[in-house]
């Protein structure tokens, strides 16, 4: 695994749609204490200008705890903040466009849902890791499709890229994942609506230490 994509693992944090930026730097400084090894920002009704503060906020708390920072979506966004990288979904950019905007040294992840076939393509055009799932159901997407968890398990067996779980994802249904090949579990709810954020991202954390 190349060494840019090997800090895409662990506990990866996704942030919600948030107007309060006091509030969610706070919920994302609880996380990064427990143990997130990755922070994506992700809010998909603010407008630019919040969207460029929270974002440029949450750069420099990353660099704090020495986290990896994703922008989802919005490469331009990611360029303005020195993001280490962007995460695109179906509907965005292509691979090609952000790596000749943001360079070779900067991660790019690729949402490739049930589909291994989607992974294979992504990983011939230069993504430096995918994302699978929903696995279990998720009340932030609830129409998104279902991933099998044997999907990690092949996609393991054929790419050499860092797997990203994501969907309806808790401390008790994560270890399967990260047993079917998961090098991170993407987290949202259970993460940022538990009462105490930082103890359930050490709770998450715990799932990747080996006996």
């Amino acid at each position: 695994m190349h060494p840019k994509t090997s800090c895409i693992k662990g506990l990866y944090a996704v942030t919600s749609d948030s107007a309060d930026s006091a509030d969610l730097l706070q919920r994302v400084r609880l996380a990064l204490a427990g143990g997130a090894q990755v922070l994506q920002y992700r809010n998909k009704s603010a407008a630019a200008a919040l969207r460029l503060k929270q974002a440029l906020a949450l750069r420099q708390l990353t660099h704090e705890f020495d986290a990896t920072f994703i922008v989802n979506d919005d490469i331009q966004l990611a360029l303005q903040v020195q993001a280490d990288g962007v995460h695109l979904g179906a509907l965005d950019d292509d691979i090609s466009t952000a790596r000749e905007v943001l360079g070779g040294d900067k991660i790019i992840g690729i949402s490739c849902y049930n589909r291994l076939s989607l992974a294979r393509d992504a990983a011939r055009a230069g993504a430096d890791y995918v994302a699978f799932g929903a696995f279990f159901f998720s009340a932030i997407k609830p129409d998104a499709v279902v991933a099998e968890i044997n999907l990690l398990q092949q996609a393991r067996a054929e790419l050499d890229l860092p797997l990203v779980a994501i969907g309806g994802i808790t401390v008790h249904n994560g270890a399967a994942l990260i047993a079917a090949g998961a090098d991170a579990l993407a987290v949202i709810s259970a993460l940022f609506d538990a009462a105490d954020i930082t103890a359930a991202a050490q709770d998450f954390s715990k799932l990747f230490i080996q006996d």
